[in-house]
């Protein structure tokens, strides 16, 4: 698993090594100024202009003009100046020039955050407005007819980033025409090399903007297309290059890699024709089919670039499947930014009105133009062992057998908690606070590990709101008595009783050699629940000492304080963004909850472990990322496999056991990070994380040997 498949060329591409050899020689020998008269700047003269003549070729700009700059942001701050300046000299001389901004309601965020900016400065004062898309993702021409007379910029996309929907050009310059709009046009073309056949010269395009590193070409360098007559304004002034367009001495490296790039898109051998290119999505997306049940595309293929992939699948987060490629070696994207307790759903998908958890989860697939079978091939099997990593961890249906898992299990969907109770001895669980979104995962994992539910409840009225508990007692139909009348809250109208330290008797289901129990609540109320989980005695009684855990929706404090212990572990039912644990010692001794956990940078971690013989090295890292990545080694050590949604269950024995050094990583150190600054909030003051986790990992093989 070490070769890297890397599939988020949309963000990035690796560079063409005909481009590297030019940029070398740019340097090495052509390193000239072309400004310079003298034979060396005449030579460097000449790339330049032959690198802008193939430019103009294959983008076909006609009259326009062409110049070269440092990438998309500067064109597009260049295009939205230009334009916005020359609307305020028309304003001064009493011309119409419309009041709105228009841009697409899927641009790139550059292009609204461009047109705010710009307006602000300038004084423009225009209003900006978010052109609607359909459930395509294409724009509604419709919604631009109304706003096409009052626009004094248009602004839209070649083709998305996240989606890659194509947009209809053609429609909406028809309707820039037929409305008679006076709006300069601005079309973000940076996805559209390469992939798109472009004729700019005879559209009503103004300018558009093209960045080298989506296209083989390394970082830095990009191109500005302007349209005869279209209005100019220099962004960066002072020595006259780029035919006054842009001051600056030209990146003579960068512009001969783009010639080179564009060199091989020229010569009609290299890049990949749109049929090859739809054939291999197509592979791709049939092998996710066949990996992930349930996947759903999040734009038509008809209408998108078929370099471009973007899925949803129920039940995942767009970071655990991140996760779960990343450690197969598969590089993918997030359709979505993720803050510490959320998921930041997908504008983009939002704005195409797509489903909340489509929108929350999505992944980006994307790979060049210049790709191979071979490279599908490897892509491909790649995907089916991700497949495979979830069938062995009984993520998806699976028929393979599994080792039975047993404690506590966390997950969290929107900031909310559901916790899995399990007892692996009598095959036995109870679900809290299931979440709807989760319903689906956990009914494969409970089938895939043959448990018995014994009960699905929820901690509050809000849960319950949300709650997945009617699509678990569906799914798991054959487990449930549907006629079977319960309290509320879900709390199964038959249960055994047993004792809690207080000397109250209350409700409990019995779980092997273990109990949960449930805590009465005020006459008459039932918007919160507090349960406790813990180890059965022969006298029926639940001692304070024998409770691991508690959990409930709010107000657990007080009402725990006299049945459990202090080291107990009490779970939160919401999700903060860290390991949602604590306990009834660290919350009466006032542990700052932000105290920054300790770290140790991954070059310093051996001489650490050398000086900490009876350190424990923790990998916090998820099941099925452990199967995907495979075996090996790192530093030498042996590392004990804690995933950090099942930490809570190991909290309570590190926190009674014997204080040695607990030093955990991950695959970045973020959830690294989570678990050591939990045990700190704890009062566990010898918790370390590894800072930088496997991704800089400096040894050879960068597997880990693990130890349940």
């Amino acid at each position: 698993m070490q070769t890297e498949i890397y599939l988020d060329a949309n963000a990035t591409s690796a560079v063409l090594p005909a481009a590297i050899t030019a940029a070398s020689a740019a340097m090495r020998d052509g390193f000239g100024n072309p400004s310079s008269s003298h034979a060396t700047g005449i030579k460097a003269r000449a790339t330049l202009d032959a690198v802008r003549a193939c430019a103009c070729r294959i983008l076909g700009v006609g009259a326009g003009r062409l110049s070269f700059t440092s990438g998309a942001t500067e064109s597009i701050q260049t295009a939205v100046l230009s334009a916005l300046v020359a609307i305020r000299e028309r304003r001064s001389r009493g011309e119409f020039t419309g009041d709105l901004l228009v841009y697409g309601a899927t641009e790139h965020k550059a292009v609204p955050e461009s047109l705010a900016h710009w307006n602000h400065l300038l004084g423009t004062h225009l209003a900006l407005c978010a052109l609607p898309v359909d459930a395509y993702g294409r724009h509604s021409l419709d919604a631009l007819r109304e706003l096409a007379p009052r626009a004094a910029m248009v602004c839209t996309m070649a083709a998305n980033n996240e989606t890659g929907v194509i947009s209809d050009l053609d429609g909406i310059g028809a309707v820039l025409c037929a409305t008679a709009s006076p709006a300069y046009w601005m079309v973000d073309s940076v996805q559209a090399l390469g992939k798109m056949h472009l004729a700019l010269g005879a559209t009503r395009i103004d300018y558009a903007p093209f960045s080298g590193h989506k296209l083989y070409a390394p970082k830095g360098i990009g191109m500005l297309y302007v349209r005869e007559g279209a209005p100019y304004t220099s962004l960066m002034c002072g020595g006259g290059q780029e035919a006054g367009q842009r001051a600056g001495t030209e990146n003579m490296a960068g512009v001969a890699a783009m010639g080179a790039v564009l060199e091989a898109l020229e010569d009609g051998a290299s890049f990949r024709s749109h049929a090859e290119l739809a054939h291999f999505r197509a592979r791709l997306a049939e092998a996710l089919r066949s990996a992930l049940p349930g996947i759903v595309f999040n734009a038509p293929f008809g209408n998108t670039l078929p370099t471009t992939l973007n899925f949803s699948v129920p039940g995942f987060s767009s970071k655990e499947l991140l996760d779960l490629f990343d450690a197969a070696g598969v590089r993918v994207s997030s359709g979505s930014a993720c803050s510490a307790a959320k998921t930041a759903p997908s504008y983009v998908l939002e704005a195409m009105h797509l489903a909340h958890w489509r929108c929350a989860a999505a992944v980006r697939m994307s790979f060049g133009p210049m790709v191979d079978h071979a490279f599908i091939d490897a892509a491909c099997k790649r995907i089916a062992h991700c497949g495979q990593a979830l069938r062995m961890t009984c993520l998806i249906p699976s028929a393979m057998p599994a080792e039975c898992g047993d404690g506590i299990v966390q997950l969290g969907v929107d900031g909310d908690c559901t916790w899995l109770v399990l007892d692996a001895a009598s095959r036995s669980c109870v679900i809290i606070d299931p979440m709807a979104p989760l319903a689906g995962r956990i009914a494969d994992f409970i089938r895939c590990q043959q448990y018995q539910v014994r009960a699905v409840v929820n901690t509050r009225e809000h849960c319950a709101a949300s709650s997945g508990r009617a699509a678990l007692l569906l799914l798991l139909a054959d487990q449930f008595n549907r006629a079977e009348s319960c309290h509320c809250l879900g709390w199964p109208s038959e249960s055994d009783s047993i004792t809690l330290g207080d000397g109250m008797l209350v409700n409990a289901i019995v779980l092997g050699n273990k109990v949960f129990a449930r805590l009465p609540q005020e006459e008459g109320r039932c918007d919160s629940v507090t349960y406790l989980f813990g180890a059965r005695r022969e006298d029926k009684v639940l001692a304070p000492g024998d409770v691991r855990f508690a959990f409930s929706g709010a107000g657990m404090l007080a009402r725990l304080a006299c049945v459990v212990s202090p080291q107990s572990i009490l779970c939160a039912a919401e999700d903060n963004g860290t390991v949602s644990c604590t306990t009834l010692a660290a919350e009466n001794l006032g542990v700052i909850v932000d105290a920054p956990a300790r770290q140790i940078s991954e070059p310093s971690l051996e001489q650490f472990m050398a000086e900490h013989p009876e350190a424990l090295l923790v990998d916090v890292r998820e099941a099925y990322e452990h199967v995907a990545a495979g075996a090996g080694s790192w530093h030498g050590r042996k590392a004990h496999s804690v995933p950090l949604s099942r930490i809570a269950d190991r909290l309570a024995v590190w926190l009674r056991g014997e204080n040695r050094p607990l030093v955990f990583f991950c695959r970045t150190g973020t959830r690294s990070a989570k678990a050591a600054a939990c045990l700190h909030r704890l009062g566990y003051q010898d918790a370390w994380h590894v800072t930088s986790g496997l991704t800089l990992n400096s040894s050879k093989d960068g597997k880990v040997p693990l130890e349940a």
